[in-house]
């Protein structure tokens, strides 16, 4: 009997906060594009500020990191993690842009 290779890919909920984040970033000028990888170890949501240039970041989900610093990470095109975690929130928002403040003298 032939064993069938599982890939991981999002759920639902998960692609629906992933597609709302990516419009918000799209809406503030950031993001112009984005592609998705289901992989037999993790799920890929690459963003691109340009389509013909390297993804600016690749949100994971890594089920096998879930009990040691959690299944999602946000990793730049360099490789470098940012931020690691158990919920999905909490690692977008090392991607929110910073808002400014009027500072008065």
């Amino acid at each position: 009997m032939q064993q069938q290779r599982k890939t991981i890919f999002f759920e639902r909920r998960e692609l629906d906060q992933l597609l709302s984040f990516y419009g918000r970033m799209v809406a503030a000028g950031e993001w112009r594009d984005y592609a998705m990888d289901a992989l037999p170890d993790r799920a890929l949501f690459s963003v691109y500020r340009r389509a013909s240039e390297a993804p600016l970041y690749q949100i994971q989900k890594k089920p096998a990191d879930q009990a040691r610093q959690g299944a999602w990470s946000v990793v730049t095109a360099d490789g470098r993690v940012l931020r690691r975690g158990h919920d999905l929130t909490r690692v977008l928002a090392v991607l929110e842009p910073k808002r400014l403040q009027l500072v008065r003298d």
